[in-house]
């Protein structure tokens, strides 16, 4: 039976990326060693993450001016590099969800810390708009997509301080104006590659904003001047990164990756708006294209267990919900198919002729 992965991470990877590196640990391009053997100071990596890099710049049309690093730690170790490397005195936080919480907890620790805006009134179930931008804070830090509760932020907004975003779970599924941030990170495994490197798109002429001495791991100055060979980076994940944006490329970039979200997510929120025993979760103009958070109708509320066990039989993967708020999630990465999106569909209806 054919397997459709919606696991909202470790995401579902293109299949030529995932083959492109099982024959790499077994034989990098002929040279009679492995991926995972090879020396990081090779010409044979460097040549890798030199290409890596280039596509970060090329599929996102990053600007002049900006670095694109590879580093350890994921997401979290971001949270306290952010302020450790740019808070000052203040900085702002919009909280959309449990990752935005986290950040902004972790920048408390090195200065002042203001929400300017949360949508924790309803249990994240929408992305607060309209909201004051200070213009005395270091920074302002967002999070575009929230993988628990199916919220994300399709735009670049404007900010008249330096704009920071945890882009872990949407980084190319749509373009981005790169030249509206200071600074963009998140972990690979949620579209970009598997777990284990965490990509970081920073504006260079942000370095050296804080007097306070930094440990040289946790300051984003050393691993620019090292172009991300401070230490032994993450070889594996890296060269499987590589892979993937080769993908994204061959596939139609970035704007071909958006259109097929939207394709996908329509499919799977309309039937959600029309099946008598499913719920969305989000608020409508909300709703994330990357991660389908739904929850059983009222009425039928004991047959959820029975719908993740008739999913499983039908080769879903990955649609029960986060712990936190429980229900189904249906993550569409980049790499999951229409057919998967399909198969889910043709599910849902299935499991409501035979239980409504």
């Amino acid at each position: 039976m054919k397997k459709h992965n919606f696991n909202a991470g470790p995401c579902i990877l293109p299949e030529v990326a995932v083959k492109n590196t099982a024959n790499a640990v077994l034989d990098l391009d002929g040279i009679g060693l492995s991926l995972i053997s090879i020396s990081h100071r090779s010409k044979e990596f460097q040549a890798i993450i030199d290409e890596t890099e280039a596509l970060w710049h090329e599929l996102l049309n990053i600007p002049a001016g900006y670095k694109v690093l590879f580093l350890g730690g994921g997401a979290s170790m971001q949270f306290c590099m952010v302020p450790y490397n740019f808070l000052n005195k203040k900085a702002a936080y919009v909280e959309t969800g449990v990752w935005a919480k986290k950040a902004g907890k972790e920048a408390k620790l090195f200065g002042e810390v203001v929400t300017i805006a949360s949508s924790a009134d309803k249990n994240y179930t929408y992305v607060p708009k309209g909201y004051q931008i200070p213009t005395d804070a270091d920074y302002l830090h967002i999070t575009t997509n929230n993988t628990i509760y199916g919220t994300e932020l399709r735009e670049d907004i404007s900010s008249p301080i330096p704009l920071i975003a945890d882009m872990s779970s949407d980084i190319m599924s749509r373009p981005v104006d790169v030249s509206k941030y200071a600074l963009i990170y998140g972990g690979a495994q949620k579209n970009v590659g598997p777990a284990g490197v965490t990509f970081v798109i920073i504006k260079e002429e942000f370095l050296n904003k804080v007097q306070r001495q930094i440990p040289a791991m946790l300051q984003y100055k050393t691993h620019v001047e090292k172009g991300s060979m401070y230490n032994t980076p993450p070889c594996f994940a890296i060269y499987t990164m590589r892979e993937t944006l080769k993908w994204v490329k061959a596939e139609g970039g970035v704007k071909e990756m958006q259109r097929r979200a939207e394709e996908r997510a329509k499919l799977i929120y309309d039937e959600i708006d029309r099946n008598k025993m499913f719920v969305g979760t989000a608020e409508k103009n909300s709703r994330s294209l990357m991660n389908i958070c739904f929850v059983m109708n009222e009425q039928y509320k004991d047959k959820e267990e029975a719908f993740l066990e008739f999913a499983k039989s039908q080769g879903m993967v990955g649609v029960k919900g986060h712990r936190d708020v429980g229900g189904f999630r249906a993550s569409t990465y980049n790499a999951l198919p229409l057919e998967s999106a399909k198969a889910l569909v043709a599910c849902m209806q299935e499991f409501e002729k035979k239980n409504a």
